[in-house]
């Protein structure tokens, strides 16, 4: 019987895991885990799916957040409550500075609170920023693997996913005034990008004493297009997923 509320999980289950890398999307789990040492499937209900597995003898769970910060929030809680102690997050994600290409890695070290979650744990004031330990690992393994091609600055951490974006292909066409150019507004204080996770995740990992990082594969650049190619998120996919992996065993 599970010990949390939503995720269907024991601490037996989990072996002892102090580290969680956690994906947005449940499809993109048990990929990640195929990379760790025995493999195993540990439950799914709603968007949460979780596998574990190890990186010798340090178990570590992969478990997906569902999009967006209240879904993250729950996914950490209840993993906090299991023992895990360090968040890994692997995303996609959209750039909007031009020098960024479709494909490179963005390092996340700190979040515009574009979000409402995050203010559950921390006044506006208190800012969304990463592990540096988590971000230290993954810079050093980004690095290794693709050289130039990562970048590592402020991501902006929306709720949704068209207006706080201020995407205007919406069925109305119409963004209000509070959003009105916001992109542009990032852009000139040299924010990497848009995602909508790590505003929650880092706030309430360092309110709560915990660690976490984040690692995203740019899918799209916006200031070129809005609609991304298959074939390179899965390429994309694939290099932030090894990334993530490998900064985990830095960290256990």
């Amino acid at each position: 019987m599970s010990e949390v509320f939503h995720l269907g999980l024991t601490k037996a289950m989990l072996d002892g895991a102090k580290l969680a890398i956690v994906p947005g999307a449940p499809e993109r789990v048990e990929r990640i885990a195929r990379l760790l040492d025995r493999p195993k499937f540990l439950a799914s209900t709603r968007e949460f799916t979780s596998w574990l597995g190890y990186i010798e003898e340090h178990a570590v769970v992969v478990c997906s957040t569902g999009i967006g910060g209240p879904s993250v929030s729950i996914a950490v809680e209840e993993l906090a409550q299991l023992g895990v102690r360090t968040f890994l997050r692997i995303g996609t994600t959209g750039a909007i500075q031009p020098h960024i290409h479709v494909g490179d890695l963005l390092v996340t070290t700190g979040a515009v609170r574009l979000d409402g979650a995050s203010r559950h744990f921390a006044p506006l004031e208190y800012p969304a920023v990463a592990n540096f330990e988590c971000t230290e690992a993954l810079y050093k393994v980004a690095k290794e693997e693709v050289g130039d091609a990562v970048h590592v600055g402020i991501t902006a951490s929306s709720d949704t996913f068209y207006p706080g974006q201020e995407r205007y292909d919406t069925y109305t066409g119409k963004i209000c005034r509070h959003f009105q150019g916001s992109l542009k507004q990032w852009q000139e204080l040299n924010v990497m990008n848009y995602e909508m996770e790590s505003a929650t995740l880092f706030t309430m990992c360092s309110a709560l004493g915990l660690r976490a990082g984040m690692i995203a594969g740019a899918i799209v650049n916006r200031t070129q297009q809005e609609i991304p190619n298959e074939a390179t998120i899965q390429s994309t996919e694939e290099t932030a997923i090894h990334v993530v992996v490998k900064a985990a065993g830095l960290l256990v």
